[in-house]
This record gives structure tokens, C-alpha cells and sequence, in this order.
């Protein structure tokens, strides 16, 4: 049976998303991995895996790659599991080049799908800014497989029967720390929180100038939402960070998504959970958010955005 290890990173949707890949490659024993981590997570973390290994936290408490990769590797060279799987975030992207480098595995980034392909292992993953879908393939290796997983590319795992094997570990005794977190910074929190929106409108550099948000503003109101954006918008300043979607802003589960001159990127769509049902216009055909979309709709923003509204507080009179 093949063994596959799962670096934990977070104990919220991403340790289920892993659980889930593990899960579609087929029957496997699937170990968790993590550093640091409260009683009710690891019970949590034994629903979705048949073992997790606990290793202490780092000397801070933060996320120290190099802490990890101390506690992880000699597990990896001893165990020689199948696959090494982490989240393609930023803390994944610190860790996981390290990882393959010393333990000598292929790696595959950013992965969309994966798939058991003798003698190796293949993935789905976005080319020329998300416009293309390529099928990459790792040769046959005897030190095994890295992968790290795009977020929100797979459903979230339900829990599995009965309970994973608790394993506590030590940390290891000559690691030397080379980091120090001189600060955290985290975005202030706006007027308006679009986590707990149920319907979002948002807003990317489609919009071309700032005085045309007026007309998505006045949409979002229509539909009793609120308005979002993408990172450009944020970096021009037309609104704030705190309106930001994605993997450098803020990650969203509202029930209805409207995204309105938005490419869709990765990194943008990284920050929308829960399949929630998708509307886009964009004017572009091969924009990447029509792959994701339940409802797709090319044409000129300028004049449907209007329309849309129109009808909408028609319906609601």
C-alpha cells in the first residue's frame, strides 16, 4: 500500500483539501505531519488522517521552514513515503523546494489534479498566466514523488471512520535557528467585512478607471452584496486592501460570486472557498475564470453591467 505524507500548514479548509488529494489517488495510508498544534486540532486532524506525527513548535512559534524541514526529513529518508503533499501557499513555496532537494524527489507545482500514471505521477496545473491548462509528468523515481496543491482545487474531505494513530515526536536536538519574525503584519480590517459576505461583486482591472467602480457599486447594492476586488485594483489605490480576494488578501465563502472584469487568476481565485455558484463577464473569451465559472458571459462590462442592474431592481419592484 503506498504511504503518503501531508505537511500540515493550517488546520482550517487546507488540511482538508489535502486529505482529499491523498485520498483520490487511490488506497493509501496517509500520515499528517505538523509542528505545533492545540488538542482539539490534532483530534480534529486524526478524523482525516490514519496518523499524525506531532512535532513541538518552533522556538517562536512561527512558521520556520527550515525548523520544519529539520523535524520532516529524517522521516522522509527513513519512510520513503509515495508523495509528499503541501499547500501551494506561501508558507508551502518556502518549504517544499527544500524538502525536494534534500530528499531528492521530483517536484510538481502548483497542481490543479493528480494522477497514479505508471511508472510516475501526473498533474494538471496553469500555464501563461492561468490561460492554459498543461498536463506535467514526473518519470519514475525510487526517493518518491513532492507535490504541492493549488488551494481550492479540491473539495474539502469528510472526516474518515473512527480515529488516525496520535504520534508525538521529538524535535531535533542540533537544529540551530537562522530566522528570527521581527513582526506580523496583517491588513486592517475595513469597514465592511467581505468574509462574511453572501454575495460578492467583484472587481478587476477590467474596470480600466477608477470612476467606473461607481457602476459595480451600484450593482452590489442591487443585489444586497458587496463589492470585492482583485490585487490591481488594490495596488492602484482604487480601493482598499481590505475589499482584496485571493492568496495575498482575503479568503471569501459567500453563495453567490459575480465577478465582474476579472481574468481570474490563481492567485485571485485562491481566495474564493467554498464552490460557491460563479458569474463572470469579461469581454476576453479565453479568460481563465471561464473555466471556473457556472455562468459565463463575454461582452463589454460597460454595457452589461448596467443592464444587469436594471433588471435586477426591475425583478426586486
Amino acid at each position: 500500500m503506498r504511504e503518503i505524507f501531508v505537511i500540515i500548514e493550517d488546520f482550517g479548509d487546507g488540511a482538508w483539501e489535502l486529505a482529499a488529494a491523498a485520498r483520490s489517488l487511490g488506497e493509501a495510508r496517509t500520515t499528517a505531519l505538523v509542528c505545533g498544534a492545540a488538542e482539539e486540532n490534532q483530534q480534529a486532524l486524526a478524523k482525516l488522517f490514519d496518523r499524525v506525527v506531532v512535532f513541538p513548535a518552533s522556538a517562536d512559534g512561527n512558521w520556520d521552514a527550515e525548523y520544519i524541514a529539520a523535524c520532516v526529513l529524517p522521516r522522509l529518508l527513513s519512510e520513503q513515503p509515495y508523495l509528499v503533499l503541501l499547500l501551494h501557499s506561501n508558507n508551502g513555496l518556502d518549504l517544499a523546494p527544500l524538502l525536494a532537494a534534500k530528499s531528492n524527489r521530483p517536484m510538481l507545482a502548483d497542481c490543479l489534479s493528480l494522477e497514479v500514471r505508471e511508472p510516475g505521477l501526473a498533474a494538471v496545473r496553469t500555464t501563461f498566466g492561468g490561460k492554459v491548462r498543461a498536463r506535467i509528468f514526473a518519470k519514475e523515481s525510487s526517493a518518491g514523488y513532492l507535490a504541492t496543491l493549488r488551494p481550492g482545487a479540491f473539495t474539502t474531505s469528510a472526516p474518515v471512520e473512527g480515529a488516525g494513530i496520535l504520534e508525538g515526536a521529538t524535535a531535533p536536538a542540533d537544529y540551530q535557528p537562522r530566522r528570527r519574525c521581527l513582526q506580523t503584519l496583517t491588513p486592517d480590517a475595513g469597514a465592511v467585512d467581505i468574509t462574511q459576505a453572501a454575495i460578492l461583486v467583484a472587481v478587476g482591472r477590467g474596470i480600466e478607471e477608477q470612476e467606473n467602480l461607481e457602476i459595480v457599486q451600484s450593482l452590489a447594492e442591487a443585489l444586497g452584496g458587496e463589492l470585492a476586488c482583485t490585487r490591481p485594483v488594490v495596488d492602484k489605490k482604487w480601493l482598499e486592501k481590505s475589499r482584496q480576494v485571493g492568496t495575498s488578501g482575503l479568503t471569501v465563502k459567500p453563495k453567490i460570486y459575480l465577478a465582474v472584469g476579472v481574468s481570474g487568476s490563481f492567485q485571485h481565485l485562491g481566495g474564493v472557498k467554498g464552490k460557491p455558484y460563479m458569474i463572470a463577464i469579461n469581454q476576453d473569451p479565453a479568460a481563465p475564470i471561464f473555466a471556473t465559472a457556472d455562468v459565463g458571459i463575454i461582452g463589454d462590462l460597460f454595457e452589461l453591467v448596467p443592464l444587469l442592474e436594471e433588471k435586477i431592481r426591475a425583478h426586486k419592484s
